[in-house]
């Protein structure tokens, strides 16, 4: 019964794909909404479903089309309990997503290029800045590296001028920010602290 998203830019978006047997297969678009996104955001722990993109939106998958017709009602456990056709006329370039509300996702703004500036964070539907409080070398070359752009150079900092805040606390290299400690609109460690930012030495195309 495992399931897991691939495709995305976390473990929280990506184009659904179930383990039948051992084999890993995807589930056609055919009828796909947000409800049955929802039961795998929450199956995944991963919130609640933003949105439910199909037409391999996360790129097209391999393996069998183990699900057509998908048709949850939003309180099942997880994706076997929804009620589904197993025979199906879909192809890969059908293959369904979903886009949860924990998945999240960075950009720099206001530099010279995409691998410099301010900290913006996609978190929860809206983009928001990160506070400097525990800005560290280790939190910005994982984000530096996250984005392609090599390892930290400097860290700037900018003001807050977006809704929310975001902080993240890393002990070690992580693959992201999203796998390290972090937490979002608290005050506390957030208070008198300016936006964070970063200039990598790479380069964003």
């Amino acid at each position: 019964r495992a399931l897991r998203l691939a495709g995305g830019r976390s473990r929280c978006e990506g184009r659904v794909e179930l383990e039948q047997e051992g084999t890993w297969g995807t589930v056609c678009d055919d009828g796909w909404d947000i409800l049955d996104a929802d039961v795998v955001c929450r199956q995944l722990r991963c919130g609640h479903a933003m949105r439910a993109p199909g037409n391999a939106s996360f790129g097209r998958g391999h393996g069998p089309i183990l699900r057509d017709e998908v048709g949850c009602k939003g309180h099942e456990r997880d994706l076997w309990e929804c009620p589904a056709a197993l025979e199906h006329d879909c192809s890969h370039k059908e293959d369904a997503g979903v886009v949860c509300s924990e998945h999240q996702e960075w950009r720099l703004s206001g530099g010279r290029d995409g691998c410099a500036g301010r900290v913006e964070v996609f978190f929860r539907g809206t983009w928001s800045t990160v506070c400097n409080s525990t800005w560290y070398e280790t939190e910005a070359t994982v984000l530096c590296r996250t984005l392609g752009c090599g390892d930290a150079l400097q860290r700037p900092s900018f003001g807050h001028t977006l809704p929310g805040k975001m902080v993240y606390l890393c002990g070690s290299l992580q693959p992201s920010l999203a796998q390290c400690r972090w937490t979002f609109n608290k005050s506390a460690p957030c208070y008198q602290s300016w936006a964070a930012g970063v200039i990598c030495n790479g380069t964003g195309s």
